[in-house]
């Protein structure tokens, strides 16, 4: 950015008469208003070297003493400046504000003539607000008015940025706008509608120039897809050069089909050169919306002026493939309308987003049906009458009288999944038989790009709902713990992944906490995830220690197959006893943050051999916590880093679940902001923590009672008197109720032990009622005369929730019952 001209017009392209290049200023300005680039021509314009210009505010580099008045900038002189007689006012409104511009107070782009007062020169200038990432704000551009000013019988009451750009005036009543406004996209097929449009509003309503930049813009051959003017060029030559022949004797004048065949190799080649250019427009995505926008924006203007999409509904919705061939009860989805008309024109009638049917004398319906294209060269009146009358609510006359239509099919495996209606203006050429075949080519790259993006789409709903399933859904509250979680899908092979978390509840208020990986991505470790997580929870419910539930779980992996691997932590958590027991498998080790003095550590637990490997023992470890302290466990997409070690991803692990947070929630979010990683993450992340609350040994209570059916009435009076204490008057009758048919069905099953009756009191009263019978209760229908079989069903219909567990020495069976919101009653 050195160094940068205007060009000036050459010889008569200008009524000015200059000619040749002006050195022109570039000044970037920040933010802050301060100057961040500094041009050479900057340099030689304003006289302040770049180290003086650079960080300081603009303002001051470029104080501004007035604007020129209209009758100055007439009768000023070729010399320009002060020198010309040039009269400035401060207070005159006929330009635009260089204070404002600068000082960032407008939101356009801006021009005007200044003159500064330090150093005394007259400027022309252009500003432009810059928007994006950086922290350039402004880009202003200027120029020494006095090379640039015309003489006074030349200027004819044109301000400069006239002279500089002829043939754009500063006002609407620009002769010939209308016509540009309607050039614009064929000069600028890449542009979008709406880009032509601001342009033209811009320069020929809001008089500024503009200053466009774009990666890469080419120019048709043929936009009205005629004749091809390369082929006419191609068949002058050759006329040229058969009659240069004939003259020197050599070859007589070309027969008609040379010419004729000249014109169509070139008017096809056209055609192929159209397609493959779309080819490589459309299809930059598996997303299906940006497809369907690639595929529209690819025709307009090109092709033709007007392309209107529609999918069937299973298409849109990335579902499986449509069943069977459309028809009039069909519905079809408007997904784009892209056009060059005027703005509005298209919305109101025919909006995006909107589904219908097609009636069946249409020739929507007959492409649609048939699978093949339906041209239409021009449509008349009495033709646009009778295709509108087929349509209810709306008047589509005006959108389609006058004009050639051509209906492409997007068909994919010979399914149609929706269709194009392409249109041209009427001064346009027709549709024929070439537009036709070219046409159809174009639908059949856009049908399998579609359905490529339908597919990918529809298997990753397919992944996202098999993962969505498969993760549980956690409980926040429980006796003695308040649970938070996170999974975050990973962005490599797709987005499902192996990892899953859990927590399951476990006899005497104990609660398991899990997380595991498998290895690798894809469907086949979601499944494998399924089966090793249903493993777990079942071997939960029988209360296997976490050596032995991992020792099982490891067997199971290597009887499913050699390719079951898979990481896991397991810990079990007793409020009462206020400890933890963990056992691990390859995983990495949890963060425990004391509640005490808020400082973090990675528990220090034998790491263990990953499931599926066999052959390698695990250990448990205890650990003592406190009431108010976090688990954290994670896997190892939080904190694993390709090519750094993975004790950096643990050191800020720890780091920021230390830090301080309103709620769970907050604490997780931390954690996640914390470890993302610029670029992405790639592997899928599971994360659980855990704040472990505790339960005071004042909210249990435990008797145990004899083998005696009178200790059934026993239990009753100790639940009663209980409950009062705790303050629970009003629920006491209820719990009286549910623990004497639990009770009576342990005495009536158990064998040679005691039964152990242990009542909690936390967020609900938690009951559990133990005995040495392996035979786990369960629900019997049970008649008028059964004696049995309506003590659980009892249960069931009075208890928040319910179940029954096999332990070590034999079962326990558990139920919640809610409680009143007036208080514990401590």
């Amino acid at each position: 950015m050195d160094r940068r001209d205007l060009r000036v017009p050459q010889g008569g392209e200008s009524r000015s008469g200059l000619s040749g290049r002006v050195p022109l200023a570039v000044v970037v300005v920040d933010g802050q208003g301060l100057v961040s680039h500094w041009s050479t021509g900057a340099r030689r314009l304003f006289g302040r070297a770049k180290e003086e210009a650079l960080g300081r505010p603009v303002v001051d580099l470029l104080p501004v003493s007035g604007t020129l008045t209209d009758d100055a900038d007439r009768s000023g002189g070729s010399g320009g400046g002060a020198a010309s007689g040039a009269a400035y006012d401060p207070d005159d409104d006929l330009g635009p504000d260089l204070d404002a511009s600068l000082n960032g107070e407008t939101s356009y782009p801006t021009a005007g003539r200044a003159r500064l007062c330090d150093p005394e020169v007259d400027v022309l200038w252009w500003a432009y607000p810059l928007v994006g990432p950086g922290p350039e704000r402004l880009l202003m551009l200027a120029a020494d008015a006095a090379q640039l000013h015309a003489p006074p019988e030349e200027a004819d009451g044109q301000d400069e940025f006239e002279r500089i750009a002829p043939g754009f005036a500063l006002h609407t009543e620009f002769p010939g706008a209308e016509e540009l406004a309607k050039r614009l996209p064929e000069i600028l097929p890449s542009m979008s509608v709406s880009e032509s449009r601001r342009i033209v509003s811009q320069v020929l309503e809001l008089g500024y120039p503009v200053l466009e930049i774009s990666q890469h813009d080419r120019v048709p051959v043929t936009p009205d897809w005629g004749v091809p003017k390369r082929a006419e060029r191609r068949a002058g030559q050759r006329r040229a050069a058969a009659g240069s022949a004939a003259v020197a004797g050599k070859a007589t004048a070309p027969q008609p089909g040379e010419v004729e065949n000249d014109l169509e190799y070139a008017a096809v080649r056209e055609h192929l050169e159209f397609l493959n250019e779309v080819s490589g427009r459309i299809g930059s995505s598996l997303d299906l919306a940006r497809t369907i926008q690639e595929v529209s924006a690819a025709v307009v203007p090109r092709f033709t002026d007007v392309a209107g999409t529609y999918l069937r509904e299973q298409v849109l919705a990335g579902e499986g493939f449509p069943d069977g061939p459309p028809d009039v009860t069909t519905m079809w989805y408007r997904v784009a309308v892209e056009h060059n008309d005027e703005p509005g024109r298209w919305d109101d009638v025919v909006p995006v987003g909107e589904s219908m049917p097609f009636p069946e004398q249409t020739p929507f319906f007959q492409c649609m049906t048939s699978g093949q294209p339906v041209l239409v060269p021009r449509i008349t009146e009495p033709m646009g009458d009778a295709i509108a009358s087929q349509f209810e609510k709306r008047d589509i006359r005006p959108l389609i009288t006058g004009r050639s239509m051509l209906v492409v099919p997007l068909k994919a495996r010979n399914v149609v999944l929706g269709f194009m209606i392409l249109l041209r203006h009427a001064q346009r050429a027709v549709f024929n038989d070439m537009d036709r075949v070219t046409g159809a080519e174009l639908a059949a790259r856009a049908g399998l790009v579609l359905d490529n993006a339908r597919m990918y789409t529809y298997q990753e709903n397919v992944a996202d709902t098999l993962q969505d399933s498969m993760l549980p859904q956690i409980t926040p509250r429980m006796p003695g713990c308040d649970v938070a979680t996170r999974y975050l899908p990973g962005t490599r092979l797709g987005r499902v992944g192996g990892d899953w978390f859990d927590t399951i509840k476990l006899p005497g208020s104990r609660l398991a906490l899990v997380v595991g990986d498998v290895m690798g991505h894809g469907l086949n470790s979601a499944a494998m995830m399924g089966q090793l997580r249903t493993a777990v929870q079942t071997m939960a419910a029988m209360d296997m220690p976490p050596v032995q539930l991992l020792r099982n779980l490891d067997d199971l992996a290597q009887r499913l197959g050699e390719h079951y691997l898979a990481t896991c932590l397991y810990a079990v958590y007793d409020p009462v006893e206020s400890e933890l027991l963990i056992a691990n498998a390859g995983h990495i080790p949890p963060v425990l943050v004391r509640a005490a003095d808020g400082r973090s550590e990675l528990l220090d637990i034998p790491t263990g051999a990953p499931i599926g490997i066999g052959g390698v023992p695990f250990e448990t470890v205890k650990v003592p916590v406190a009431p108010g302290d976090r688990l954290v466990l994670c896997t190892d997409g939080l904190v694993e880093v390709r090519g750094q070690d993975i004790g950096q991803g643990l050191a800020a692990l720890c780091e920021s679940a230390a830090h301080p947070a309103a709620s769970m929630d907050d604490a997780c979010d931390t954690i996640i902001r914390a470890l993302n990683r610029p670029g992405g993450r790639k592997d899928d992340v599971a994360l659980l923590m855990a704040r472990l609350n505790g339960i005071p040994r004042e909210d249990v209570a435990m008797w145990q009672l004899a083998l005696d059916p009178r200790e059934v009435a026993r239990a009753r009076q100790l639940t009663r008197d209980t409950l009062v204490r705790w303050g629970f008057e009003d629920a006491a009758e209820t719990a009286e109720l549910l623990v004497g048919e639990v009770v009576t069905n342990a005495v009536r099953h158990a064998h040679t032990r005691h039964i152990e009756l242990r009542l909690v009191r936390a967020d609900a009263l938690l009951c559990e009622v133990a005995d040495d019978d392996h035979s786990v209760p369960v629900l019997i229908g049970a008649g008028p005369q059964d004696e049995f079989g309506r003590g659980l069903r009892i249960v069931s219909r009075l208890a928040r929730e319910w179940g029954a567990s096999r332990t070590a020495q034999g079962k326990t069976v558990w139920f919640e019952q809610s409680l009143p919101p007036r208080g514990r009653g401590r």
